[in-house]
């Protein structure tokens, strides 16, 4: 969601950068701007969850983030909740049904009548939407709702073979477990990994976690905070009700922090937000 900025220079500032010895970075005290994160989609104008929801994200340059769980028959799907009940036409628990049976299920009309043909997707099916129409843009977060007996291998494998694994941030049970972080990190040392912060004190141990690149965090950090977590090389996933809303003040916080990622329920609303600030800043 990055886009160009351009600046009228002043004449006499141009002639000083042309000659000064000590080169001026003018751009370095604004933070760059936030990737957007959509919560399980464009979730306000699609069914949560599914590939609408998911496409609607990537045709504004946006990322998403998307759960994960099994199938009785080990198929690996994109669900929140263990239970069919909410979301489909379906009842009692997604793991006491083979893929082919989840397949023929309707995960759209609940939503709304529109959206009658929208399937509970396959996970290689996102990773093919990554793949083939994100433009190389956005972060997509990975919520793994299960994990063991080879789930985090598979993921890694599938992310790879679309060629998609850097773009990724698995989450979920990975914030707080550190046996899947380690399996992740054993599938692939590239495969990306939060870990939860819960407080500024937590902090300091996120940052020597070697199978953790990104911190997870609920609350805002501080300045100080920012500054440490970006000096270690790891970045700053912020996610939870201080930003999941409608937050536009607490969004602007988080930007003008620098923290590198923000997931909300509002994606569209972030987006212009952030896009309204570039053009006021030209």
């Amino acid at each position: 969601m990055i886009c160009s900025t351009r600046i009228s220079w002043p004449l006499a500032l141009v002639v000083s950068l042309a000659f000064s010895v000590q080169p001026v970075d003018v751009l370095a005290a604004e933070p760059p701007r936030p990737l957007v994160v959509g919560h399980r989609g464009l979730m306000n104008l699609a069914p949560e969850c599914t590939l609408a929801a998911f496409r609607g994200c990537v045709a504004m340059r946006c990322g998403f983030e998307f759960d994960v769980r099994r199938t009785k028959d080990g198929q690996l799907v994109c669900l929140h909740d263990p239970t069919l009940d909410r979301t489909t036409n379906g009842r009692g628990n997604l793991a006491d049904l083979n893929f082919a049976e989840v397949r023929k299920l309707d995960a759209g009309s609940r939503f709304d009548p529109a959206f009658h043909s929208e399937r509970i997707p396959s996970i290689d099916e996102i990773f093919a939407l990554i793949a083939e129409q994100s433009h190389g843009q956005g972060l997509f977060a990975v919520d793994l709702k299960e994990a063991g007996d080879g789930l985090e291998d598979r993921l890694v494998r599938l992310a790879e073979a679309r060629k998609i694994l850097d773009r990724l941030l698995f989450i979920g049970l990975t914030i707080e477990s550190p046996d899947v972080r380690s399996r992740l990190k054993k599938a692939s040392p590239q495969a990306p990994t939060a870990r939860l912060a819960a407080t500024s004190e937590e902090i300091t141990s996120v940052l020597a976690d070697k199978d953790s690149d990104w911190v997870y965090v609920r609350v805002l950090p501080t300045p100080d905070d920012i500054r440490r977590i970006h000096s270690a090389g790891k970045r700053i996933f912020i996610a939870g009700p201080l930003v999941a809303g409608a937050e536009p003040a607490n969004w602007k916080k988080a930007t003008d922090l620098g923290i590198d990622a923000i997931l909300t329920d509002h994606p569209l609303d972030l987006a212009k937000q952030l896009r309204g600030n570039s053009a006021n800043e030209r």
